[in-house]
């Protein structure tokens, strides 16, 4: 810890690019390469914002309205774990009370938490990551000091990152008045989430236990393209992240998978077409799009420095082809390294990973309509 605070940093304290800003696009429209030989975006995309990004390298391939301000839904989670998910050690164990489950609103996505009982911090990630469980989300708040302590929090976070479109109201995602987010700023997150070897670890669980009335239950992740459900078949190279939905967001979803030693991140924000899983089907063709494009074209764009590297055989690791929790806990797919600043100085890199497993285990010692999917 006193490393940690002689350098000033953490996983819910990234500082933005050295030169402060990110390469930003226009309000409206798409940005594509425009390179010879490029292969054309899909046809059919209908989401009102998109973007296909390099997680590795931050590049961004292409994007429609990526700083366009929509309701993020769920998918606002990812925000969450990285504001919290490095302070609690996955095996402290919280009693739930009724407080811990004030406010949880009508409509949403539960995991089945209930007042009295006891729970892991790693069960209350997996209903998180799992089964978009609010309620779980509640409970960890109310660990972090309350529902408002976390929303500034995050929002801070945000602001760190330089997610500068992001404004934070409900910190499950669920519909809230002002509650904003954009494709640019979910992929930050997700992006900054992948460096955390728990987040990575979570978001690419498939299935999992936990703990019901009768005993332990079996959950399934509601990414139906990591899933493999509901008439999709899992995405090849699938490694996460989150997905969403509220009355207001409509569908929303955030796509981590690796190819050939590339890692892509792809988000998609309310697809217009109502098609059946048209939220994963347009993800899955950008997927395509981009591993098709990734290094034959100019970039159009750049996210911030905020990546994850492994022990050599590149900068993100890819998971195994499907992650069970019995796989997950033993042992996260990647090593993490925070990469902080960019800029014509260099960048500076803080392996933080060893220091911060240390400082959690000693830490664990001591709708109504828009409902959040």
């Amino acid at each position: 810890m006193a490393l940690i605070a002689a350098a000033g940093v953490s996983l819910t304290s990234i500082p933005a690019a050295a030169n402060g800003a990110t390469a930003r696009q226009p309000a409206a429209g798409v940005q594509a390469p425009t390179d010879p030989g490029t292969a054309r975006l899909p046809s059919g995309l209908s989401a009102l914002s998109w973007m296909v990004a390099d997680a590795d390298t931050g590049n961004v391939l292409a994007a429609k309205s990526p700083h366009r301000k929509l309701a993020p839904a769920s998918t606002l989670k990812t925000l969450f774990a990285v504001t919290v998910l490095p302070k609690f050690s996955a095996g402290a164990v919280r009693r739930v009370s009724s407080a811990d489950l004030a406010g949880v609103g009508a409509g949403s996505s539960v995991v089945g938490v209930r007042q009295g009982r006891r729970y892991t911090v790693g069960d209350l990630w997996r209903g998180v990551f799992l089964r978009s469980g609010n309620d779980a989300v509640h409970v960890l708040a109310a660990m972090n000091g309350g529902w408002r302590t976390t929303a500034e929090e995050m929002q801070e976070t945000a602001r760190k990152l330089g997610a500068r479109d992001t404004t934070v109201k409900s910190p499950d995602g669920y519909d809230a008045p002002g509650q904003v987010s954009s494709a640019h700023d979910l992929t930050v997150f997700a992006r900054a989430g992948l460096a955390n070897e728990d987040f990575a670890r979570y978001c690419a669980t498939t299935r999992a236990t936990f703990p019901g009335a009768g005993g332990a239950t079996q959950i399934e992740n509601t990414n139906r393209l990591l899933a493999g459900s509901h008439g999709m078949s899992r995405y090849p190279g699938i490694i996460g992240v989150k997905n969403g939905y509220t009355s207001k967001a409509g569908n929303t979803l955030i796509a981590a998978a690796r190819r050939n030693g590339r890692t892509l991140l792809v988000t998609v924000l309310n697809p217009q077409s109502q098609a059946y899983n048209g939220v994963y089907k347009e993800a899955a063709a950008l997927l395509d799009w981009g591993f098709r494009t990734a290094g034959t074209a100019q970039p159009v764009g750049t996210l911030h420095a905020v990546g994850a590297t492994d022990d050599g055989a590149g900068p993100m690791r890819p998971v195994a082809a499907e992650v069970t929790e019995a796989e997950a806990r033993g042992g996260s797919p990647w090593r993490t390294t925070l990469v902080l600043g960019a800029g014509g100085a260099g960048v500076a890199a803080l392996g933080l990973g060893p220091l911060l497993a240390r400082w959690r285990q000693a830490r664990g010692r001591g709708g109504r309509r828009g409902g959040a999917a």
